[in-house]
């Protein structure tokens, strides 16, 4: 199977072709430019990331954006965003402010990306 992708590393672009075989292992990755396009479409086909960002209720009201500090697992995204919005940020919470140790079990930390503290 033949998958397409548009490399994201990095400026170029590169319009990848991806040979699967029938367990989904990557055979052959066309058209990249270099092998940071290799690693990516291997890893976009076999095991995607992503990192999740959004927004956090604040605790006495409004919210704050938040981000994960490396990328999870795409299929956990979802689960990982119900997560955040049953977590309350306090409200003087500075920038980086961790609100979710490993969340969801993967290695990765939910933190505040606006500075809180002194804010009314």
């Amino acid at each position: 199977m033949k998958k397409e992708l548009t490399c994201i590393v990095c400026p170029m672009g590169c319009q990848l072709v991806v040979d699967l075989d029938e367990h989904n292992q990557v055979r052959a990755v066309d058209n990249a430019n270099c092998k940071r396009g290799v690693a990516y479409a291997t890893a976009e086909c076999v095991a995607p990331m992503r990192t999740v960002t959004g927004t956090a209720p604040i605790v006495g009201g409004g919210i704050v954006p938040v981000k994960t500090d490396r990328a999870i697992p795409k299929e956990l995204m979802i689960d990982c965003m119900m997560v955040i919005n049953e977590t309350y940020v306090p409200a003087d919470a500075p920038i980086g402010t961790i609100i979710i140790e490993n969340v969801l079990d993967t290695g990765a930390n939910v933190v505040t990306t606006k500075d809180l503290h002194g804010v009314n």
